[in-house]
C-alpha cells in the first residue's frame, strides 16, 4: 500500500531524553518511534539548546550538512547540524545549532522565567534550518508534523516560501497545539523578520501583534490539520481552529494515540488540502 511508505518529518521544540519530560518532549520521543514501527520513514529535528549535554547524549556534528548561512534580520547566521541516536528506538534525532541562538544554558526562557527577547529570530532560524537541512538530505516529506509554538513558523514557510520546491510541493502539514503559552509578545518586528521570497506582508498580517495566540493562529492558517496535544489549550486558539474549519484531532490519552495519529495522517494525506499555497 502506498501510504505505508509515506515519509513523515517531525519538527519539535523538545524531545526526551535530551530535555526533561513534558507533554511535548514525551510525545516527540515516542510518536516518531511508533510511526516508524508502522513502516513509515521518519526524520526528527529539535533545537540544540545549550542545556543539551552533548557528551552524555553522544551528539556529533554532521559536517556534510553544516556550514550553510541563513539570513535572519539581515544578518548571516551559520547553521550547524548535529545528530544523535536513541538506540532503543533505532531512531536518529537531528539538532539545529547556532552559536548566537542556542548556546545559552536554558531553552526558551531565562532563569527568571522570562522569554528571551530574540525568541522570534530563534524560532525563524530553527524552522528555516530544518527545511534547508531536509533539502540537503534530498528527502521529500509527505507529511510534516510540528510540535509546540517554537515550530509555528514552519507551516508558513513550507506553504509559501518553499511551495515551488519539488521536495515540499506536495507536503501536507499537521500542527500540534499544546498548553505551552508565553505571556510577553515576541519582538514587535517578528512579522518583518519572517518575510522572505514567497511570503507576503498579507500572509503575516496577523503578527501585527505577535502574541502567543496570534502566532499559533498563523501556524493553524497554513496547516492542513491540527491536533490538540494537551487536554486543555488556549481558548482563543481553539476558537480560531474551529472557525478555520481545519481537520481537527481532539486530545488523545497515552493509551493508543499512535494508532489514532497514524489514521489522522492518512486522512490528511488522502484528503484535499484547503491551505492556499503560494499564488
Amino acid at each position: 500500500m502506498k501510504e505505508k511508505k509515506a515519509k513523515i518529518l517531525f519538527i519539535s521544540q523538545e524531545i526526551l531524553p535530551y530535555l526533561p519530560e513534558s507533554e511535548v518532549s514525551k510525545i516527540s520521543r515516542f510518536l516518531p518511534q511508533g510511526i516508524q514501527e508502522k513502516g513509515r520513514e521518519i526524520r526528527t529535528f529539535m533545537p540544540r539548546y545549550g542545556c543539551v549535554n552533548e557528551r552524555r547524549n553522544q551528539l556529533h556534528e554532521v559536517i556534510r550538512l553544516s556550514g550553510m548561512n541563513l539570513i535572519i534580520n539581515d544578518m548571516d547566521h551559520p547553521l550547524i547540524i548535529k545528530v544523535a541516536s536513541i538506540q532503543s528506538a533505532r531512531m536518529q534525532v537531528y539538532f539545529i545549532d547556532n552559536e548566537d541562538y542556542f548556546q545559552r544554558k536554558s531553552t526558551l526562557t531565562d532563569e527568571n522565567g522570562e522569554t528571551f527577547d530574540d525568541n522570534d529570530e530563534r524560532a525563524i532560524f530553527f524552522s528555516k534550518g530544518v527545511i534547508e537541512t531536509v533539502k540537503k538530505l534530498r528527502w521529500s516529506p509527505d507529511l510534516i508534523h510540528c510540535h509546540g509554538w517554537f515550530t509555528a513558523f514552519a507551516p508558513l514557510m513550507i506553504k509559501k516560501a518553499y511551495a515551488d520546491d519539488p521536495l515540499f510541493a506536495h507536503s501536507k502539514v499537521v500542527f500540534s497545539v499544546y498548553n505551552d503559552g508565553f505571556s510577553k509578545p515576541l519582538n514587535e518586528n517578528a512579522r518583518k523578520k519572517v518575510l522572505m521570497e514567497g511570503i507576503s506582508k498579507k500572509d503575516v498580517e496577523i503578527l501585527r501583534e505577535p502574541t502567543y495566540e496570534n502566532l499559533l493562529k498563523l501556524a493553524v492558517n497554513f496547516s492542513d490539520g491540527v491536533i490538540l496535544g494537551s487536554p486543555t489549550v488556549n481558548g482563543e486558539v481553539l476558537e480560531h481552529i474551529n472557525t478555520a474549519k481545519k481537520p481537527l484531532l481532539p486530545y488523545q490519552d497515552s493509551e493508543n494515540y499512535i494508532d489514532i495519529y497514524d489514521e489522522f495522517y492518512n486522512q490528511i494525506l488522502n484528503g484535499n488540502s484547503n491551505v492556499s499555497k503560494k499564488k
